[in-house]
């Protein structure tokens, strides 16, 4: 089983979950590229690191991951860095 249906299946258990990332912003398509060892989710994101248009696609892609709307998917640390911690609510 990936990380990405761990997760999944934790928030429909529980409603919400949240997890560590490592973004890579300016790729050339945005998708998650490995589970790093300290169990973070490296992503890779279609878009630059400035003006929060790198945040703005992380919340689009992990909201469509999640099947969730945006405004469920939530950083908690890390808005300005590549280290980051997001909630995803139900």
């Amino acid at each position: 089983m990936n990380m990405l249906t761990e997760l999944q299946q934790t928030l429909a258990r529980e409603g919400k979950v949240s997890f560590s990332l490592r973004v890579r912003p300016n790729a050339r398509q945005t998708q998650i590229v490995s589970v790093m060892e300290d169990d973070s989710v490296k992503i890779a994101l279609a878009a630059p690191a400035e003006e929060g248009k790198a945040n703005a696609e992380l919340i689009r892609f992990l909201s469509e991951q999640f099947g969730v709307h945006a405004s469920h998917v939530e950083i908690l640390a890390g808005g300005s860095g590549r280290r980051k911690v997001v909630r995803i609510s139900a």
